[in-house]
C-alpha cells in the first residue's frame, strides 16, 4: 500500500517551510509563502500565519518571519535530495494512545477488503483521552447485510494492523455526503454517526398522527402524569435516565434521540424525518397543523394501555447541605420493627466466615486478594418435594426515613452479622442482620442510591451520594475517614481492588476514579463517554478493569501497572445501566437497555449477542452454585408479570432436597419494581438438552410489598435483605411447610 506520495520541489517565487514539532524537524505542515499565492487564498484570513520565532529562512531571516505564511494542512517530509513527499492531511492524522494513525491509510487498507467498495473513516474525540474511530462502509454487494460482516472484517484487520488502528465501530450505508468540490464531507459524516442507529420497524411506515400518539402513549407511560401535551419537555414532567431509556426500547429508537429532542412533536418531527416521511422543508405542513389540532386535545390517563409505572413515588429533590455527626443508636429502637423467632439456620451463633455478601453474589473474603463471583461455604440443606410451597414472612423491617433504592451490603464478622445501606433521607445506617437493630447513624450531605462497598482489611466502609461525594466510613462507629469530591451524583457501587489497595468507583461527571484509601489521594481519572450508573469489572487473572457507561461505551483498562493504560474501547450505541461481570474464563457479561446481552472476550470482540424480551438495567448474576452457560443459550426463562430493574441473587447457602433420585436444587430470588418478592426453585440439572422444561422452575414463595422494590435483594441461608420504596428496609424470613424436617 502506498503510504507517502512525492510532490517534487517548489516553483519559482514559491517560499516553503516544515513547521514540525521541532524547528529542525524535516517532517511537518507544509507553509507556503511568496508571490506564488493567488489573491483568493487572502480572503481565508485565519489560514495565514507568521513562521514562530525559532524558523528562518536561510540567510533573510527577518524577511521570512516578516512575511505571512499559508497553512496548507498538508502534511510532507523533505529528503536529502531536497524533493518533497507528501504524507497526508493534518486533520487526518490522529493520536491515540501517543501514537499517529493516517486515517486515510486506514481507509485504503479497508478498500482492500474483497466486500467493500469504498470507505470514510473518521475520529471522534468524545472527553479527554477518549476516542472512537468509526468506518463508513459501502459494500460492493448493496444487498448483503453489514452488521453479518463485522467480525470477519475487524479480524482482517486485526491480522495485519495494530490494535489500536482498528475502528471502534462500522456503519454501512449506500453513500457518502460529499462537498461542493465533489470529495467526502467528513464532517457530514461525523455529526451523522451521532444518530446513525435507525429507527425500529414498527414505526418505519407509521403515519404522523399515529407516530405522535404512540409517542405519547410511551412519555405517559414512563412518566405516569394526567395530561400530556405535545410540546411538554419530557425531562422538565420528571423523567430520567431509567424512564428514558424504557421510552428508548418500547420505540425502538436510540436513547439519544430522547435527549435531542425530548418533547412528543419534536421527536414525532426528527424520526419522521430520519424516515424521509416528512422533511422539514416541504412536507411539514401538514405535521405543524397536526400539532396545532392536537396541541389542546392532550393525552390522558385513560388513553393509555399497559403503561409501565417506573416511580410511583416522588422523591423529594431538596437535598441539605449540613453534614450530621454519626449516632449510636441504642438497641431495639422504636424504628425497628420485628416480628418472629429466628430462622433456620441463623440460629447458629457462627455460620459464616469473615466475609461480606453484595448484589450479583459477590462476595469478599477478609484479608484476600479478589473479590468472587461465587464462593465455597457451608450450605443447608432442607426436605421439601417438587411441587410444595413454602412462604414469606416479615422478620424485620428499619425505618429508614426515605426511599431505599440502594442494596444492601452484609459483613460477617465472628459471630456477628453487620448490613449497611443508604436511602434519599441521606441517612447512611449499620445494622445487625440478625436483630435489626441499628449499631450506628451517619447523615450524609446527599441522597444515597449507591450501594456500599467495603475495604480488603475490613476497615473502612464505601459510599457515594447524590452531591458527588465518595465517603470513607469508620467500620464500627461511621465516623468519616475521607471524603472525595467528583462532579456529578454518585450512584455506581465501589468496586475494591485488593491487589493495588484502591477503590474504583464511577460517577455520572462521565469519570471513572481509582482511588488510594490509605493514601488519601487519587491516582487515575478515566473518562469513559457517559455516565457510569452499573458497576466496573475486574479481572484479576488478566490485570484489566471493564467499566461502561450510559452513553454506550464500554472501556477496558490495563491495571497491571502504573500508569494504566486503555486497552481497547467499543461503543454500543446502546446505554448500559447494569453492572459488569467477568467469568472465570475473562468473558464480559454486559446487558443492554435495548434488550441483548453481550459477551465480550479479553480483546473486545463480541462472542456472542442474544436477545432478551426488554430493556435491561441489572447487572448479571454468576453464581458458583449453578451450571455456568458460556454459549449464550437460553436455558429457562420466568415471567413474574412485572419489570425487573433488580439484579437475581441464588442463595449458595440453602438447598432443597426432594429425594435421592434427584439432584439438589437452588433458590433464587428476584424482585420485580412493583414491589414483589418472588422465590423460584431451580434444578441444578437443568441444561440445554431439557428444552426449557418449566416445571424444573417452580415458584417457591410469593410476598408483596408496600412499595416499589429498585433495590436489588440479598438472600443468605433463607433470609431475604432489600430496599423498598415505602422507605423501610426489608428483612424476610423463608419458612417451609413443617411436614417437612431440615
Amino acid at each position: 500500500m502506498l503510504t507517502s506520495v512525492p510532490i517534487g520541489l517548489p516553483i519559482t517565487n514559491c517560499n516553503v517551510q516544515i513547521i514540525g514539532e521541532n524547528s529542525a524537524s524535516n517532517e511537518g505542515e507544509l507553509y507556503v509563502g511568496g508571490s506564488c499565492i493567488f489573491r483568493g487564498y487572502y480572503n481565508e484570513s485565519d489560514g495565514f500565519v507568521k513562521l514562530p520565532q525559532s524558523y528562518g529562512c536561510e540567510d533573510i531571516v527577518d524577511s521570512c518571519q516578516s512575511q505571512l505564511y499559508f497553512k496548507t494542512g498538508d502534511l510532507v517530509k523533505q529528503l536529502t535530495t531536497g524533493d518533497f513527499i507528501f504524507l497526508g492531511r493534518k486533520d487526518r492524522i490522529v493520536k491515540i494512545h501517543g501514537q499517529r494513525i493516517s486515517l486515510e491509510e486506514v481507509e485504503n487498507f479497508l478498500r482492500e477488503h474483497p466486500y467493500i467498495n469504498d470507505a470514510a473513516v473518521v475520529c471522534r474525540n468524545l472527553q479527554a483521552e477518549l476516542v472512537l474511530i468509526e468506518a463508513f462502509i459501502i459494500l460492493k454487494d448493496k444487498q448483503q447485510l453489514g452488521e453479518s460482516l463485522v467480525p470477519a472484517i475487524r479480524s482482517w484487520m486485526s491480522n495485519k494492523l495494530p490494535s489500536v488502528v482498528l475502528p471502534n465501530r462500522f456503519i454501512f450505508t449506500e453513500s457518502f455526503p460529499v462537498s461542493s468540490s465533489g470529495k467526502i464531507n467528513y464532517e457530514s459524516l461525523v455529526s451523522s454517526a451521532l444518530l446513525t442507529k435507525n429507527v425500529n420497524d414498527k414505526i418505519g411506515n407509521i403515519s404522523c398522527s399515529d407516530l405522535l400518539q404512540l409517542i405519547k402513549k410511551a412519555f405517559h407511560g414512563a412518566l405516569m402524569v394526567e395530561k400530556l401535551c405535545n410540546g411538554d419537555d419530557f425531562f422538565m414532567m420528571g423523567g430520567n435516565s431509567l424512564s428514558a431509556a424504557h421510552v428508548a426500547y418500547n420505540l425502538g429508537i436510540d436513547l439519544r434521540f430522547l435527549y435531542y429532542y425530548p418533547t412528543p412533536f419534536k421527536l414525532c418531527m426528527a424520526l419522521l424525518q430520519k424516515r424521509g416521511l416528512c422533511t422539514l422543508h416541504d412536507n411539514s405542513d401538514k405535521c405543524l397543523q397536526l400539532d396545532a389540532d392536537i396541541q389542546n386535545n392532550p393525552l390522558s390517563s385513560s388513553d393509555t394501555e399497559n403503561s409501565i409505572p417506573l416511580q410511583s413515588r416522588v422523591i423529594p429533590k431538596d437535598n441539605a447541605d449540613v453534614l450530621f455527626p454519626s449516632k449510636r443508636l441504642k438497641r431495639g429502637s422504636t424504628d425497628v420493627t420485628s416480628g418472629g423467632n429466628e430462622p433456620f439456620p441463623w440460629h447458629s451463633p457462627s455460620i459464616f466466615s469473615s466475609s461480606s455478601f453484595s448484589r450479583c453474589n459477590k462476595v469478599l473474603y477478609e484479608g484476600k486478594t479478589s473479590v468472587m463471583d461465587a464462593h465455597q461455604t457451608t450450605t443447608w440443606s432442607v426436605n421439601a418435594p417438587r411441587g410444595s410451597r413454602g412462604h414469606m414472612k416479615s422478620f424485620w423491617k428499619v425505618n429508614m426515613k426515605s426511599c431505599v433504592d440502594a442494596s444492601p451490603m452484609v459483613v460477617s464478622k465472628g459471630s456477628d452479622m453487620y448490613l449497611f445501606i443508604g436511602s434519599h433521607s441521606h441517612k447512611f445506617l449499620c445494622i445487625n442482620a440478625r436483630s435489626g437493630s441499628m449499631q450506628w447513624e451517619t447523615k450524609l450531605e446527599g441522597r444515597i442510591e449507591c450501594t456500599s462497598a467495603i475495604v480488603s482489611d475490613f476497615s473502612q466502609v464505601v459510599v457515594g451520594c447524590y452531591l458527588g461525594k465518595i465517603y470513607f466510613l469508620d467500620f464500627w462507629n461511621g465516623q468519616i475517614y475521607w471524603t472525595f469530591q467528583t462532579s456529578g451524583e454518585v450512584k455506581s457501587q465501589p468496586v475494591i481492588d485488593t491487589c493495588r489497595q484502591l477503590i474504583w468507583c464511577g460517577s455520572y461527571d462521565h469519570n471513572l476514579y481509582a482511588l488510594d484509601y490509605k493514601n488519601h489521594c487519587c491516582v487515575y481519572k478515566l473518562p469513559c463517554g457517559g455516565s457510569i450508573y452499573g458497576s466496573p469489572a475486574i479481572d484479576e487473572a488478566r490485570s484489566v478493569l471493564y467499566v461502561a457507561s450510559t452513553g454506550g461505551c464500554i472501556t477496558a483498562v490495563s491495571i497491571s501497572a502504573s500508569p494504566f493504560s486503555i486497552l481497547w474501547l467499543l461503543e454500543l450505541e446502546v446505554p448500559v445501566f447494569g453492572s459488569l461481570a467477568v467469568t472465570q474464563n475473562g468473558t464480559v457479561i454486559c446487558g443492554l437497555v435495548d434488550g441483548h446481552v453481550l459477551a465480550l472476550d479479553p480483546n473486545g470482540s463480541i462472542v456472542w449477542k442474544k436477545t432478551t424480551g426488554g430493556p435491561i438495567f441489572a447487572g448479571p448474576c454468576i453464581p458458583s452454585s449453578l451450571p455456568h452457560e458460556e454459549k449464550g443459550d437460553l436455558i429457562w426463562e420466568y415471567n413474574v408479570g412485572d419489570p425487573i430493574t433488580a439484579s437475581a441473587y441464588v442463595d449458595e447457602h440453602l438447598q432443597l432436597e426432594s429425594d435421592a433420585s434427584n439432584p439438589l436444587d437452588r433458590l433464587i430470588c428476584i424482585c420485580s419494581s412493583s414491589g414483589s418478592i418472588h422465590i423460584l426453585r431451580l434444578n441444578t440439572n437443568l441444561s440445554e438438552d431439557t428444552n426449557l422444561l418449566t416445571s424444573e422452575v417452580q415458584e417457591f414463595a410469593r410476598l408483596n410489598l408496600p412499595g416499589d422494590i429498585f433495590s436489588s435483594p440479598l438472600m443468605i441461608g433463607g433470609r431475604i435483605f432489600v430496599g423498598c420504596r415505602d422507605d423501610y428496609l426489608h428483612c424476610v424470613s423463608l419458612e417451609f411447610p413443617k411436614q417437612y424436617g431440615t
